[in-house]
């Protein structure tokens, strides 16, 4: 799926499921990742056809297709080469693409109109240039055009020589080249949903409610709006229990699993997943310790993301629905049905720290890097006076 479908999954808004098993004698593509080089090209060629096989060769731009199709004529005259891409009228493309499916060309030259509904199991090697311009599902979904048969099949993503290559295409050719085995596209589309973000619609570029909310708190919503049509339904008897309200943290801090602390997205997206659901500090120290023994020392990312889930937890347990960054303060806003004392608001307040009956603000610039400490032992005070707190919190080990 696409990341805006996948994450549509993940929340809850739409159902999934896992084909795990693959087709009978249906073997893993050999993937290479390249620099363009003619030789490359030609032996590629030469192999398949050795096995009376056939080549789709993608390259994406119709203004051009029909001189680097000539190329491919000069570079490899033991081959017939054809041309098929959407501009081509209709009739023309039948033609073409039945001469190929009957074998009387061996190397396709086409577009991506190919990337989805062929089933060719005599075509097995694929050619991709210029492969840092496709998207990630593109390049699977392309993939998926060769080894449908009992051969094993070559995927050849090749770049021009010299090309500067973003992060973001790096890391795509990087999960395709490394994706490999059969059942992997659902670790690909959690790649791409990582890479990509789940797309305007609740991605980073946000507008309307989303912006005016947060997506945090949008999240919330939508999710509480999904459980709430599932259960007027009758969807949801015996299967979900619908988890508390949590509330609304937003801190200046940069906190996220590292992807060269824990390189497979499944494990990370599972980690996520894990902690937005928590709701006991049990839970958090649990993790915690499954981390640790796994993947070593916990970078100082990951403990900015455990610290945010410290304070979710204990601003939960004192009532309090927000924890925002506004300008140079942290706003901590109550619920509707709580307030604060007169005697605690003067207790908390402070240097850098003031409190009224609704809110609690830290001016951030005043504390400095006190800020943190600060604000957790505001919330202990807090949950100190209800008589909830049992500890003095999260110890994030190494």
């Amino acid at each position: 799926p696409i990341p805006r479908t996948l994450h549509m999954s993940l929340a809850g808004i739409r159902d999934m499921s896992t084909i795990e098993t693959p087709p009978e004698e249906r073997l893993p593509i050999k993937t290479h990742v390249g620099v363009y080089d003619d030789k490359l090209i030609r032996g590629a060629i030469l192999r398949e056809l050795e096995r009376s096989g056939q080549v789709f060769y993608v390259h994406n731009r119709v203004q051009s297709i029909a001189s680097v199709a000539n190329k491919l004529r000069i570079l490899v005259p033991e081959a017939k080469v054809s041309v098929a891409h959407g501009q081509l009228d209709e009739e023309k493309l039948a033609e073409v693409m039945a001469e190929f499916s009957n074998r009387q060309s061996d190397v396709l030259v086409t577009t991506t109109i190919i990337e989805s509904g062929l089933d060719m199991p005599n075509v097995n090697t694929l050619i991709v240039d210029q492969a840092d311009k496709f998207g990630l599902a593109q390049l699977y979904q392309l993939r998926g055009r060769v080894g449908r048969g009992s051969n094993h099949a070559h995927a050849y993503f090749l770049l021009d020589r010299g090309k500067l290559l973003t992060s973001e295409a790096r890391k795509r050719l990087r999960t395709i080249s490394e994706a490999t085995e059969l059942g992997a596209g659902f670790g690909i589309a959690m790649r791409d949903l990582e890479i990509r973000g789940a797309g305007n619609l609740l991605g980073v570029e946000q507008s309307g409610y989303i912006a005016a909310v947060g997506f945090d708190l949008y999240c919330r919503l939508l999710t509480e709006a999904v459980e709430a049509l599932h259960q007027k339904r009758g969807d949801l008897a015996g299967k979900r229990v619908a988890l508390p309200a949590m509330p609304v943290v937003n801190l200046p801090l940069t906190a996220y699993i590292p992807e060269d602390y824990i390189s497979l997205p499944s494990i990370r997206i599972s980690f996520y997943q894990r902690l937005v659901t928590v709701r006991a500090k049990e839970q958090v120290w649990e993790i915690i310790r499954e981390i640790s023994d796994r993947f070593g020392k916990i970078p100082q990312p990951l403990r900015d993301l455990l610290y945010i889930v410290e304070i979710r937890l204990l601003a939960a347990d004192v009532g309090i629905e927000s924890v925002v960054t506004e300008a140079e303060n942290i706003a901590l806003y109550f619920a509707e049905s709580k307030a604060l004392d007169e005697r605690l608001s003067l207790e908390i307040r402070g240097n850098g720290i003031k409190a009224t009956s609704r809110q609690i603000r830290l001016d951030i610039e005043r504390l400095g890097a006190r800020w943190q400490e600060a604000l957790k032992g505001i919330l202990q005070k807090l949950a100190a006076e209800l008589g909830r707190s049992d500890d003095g919190g999260i110890a994030v080990g190494g």
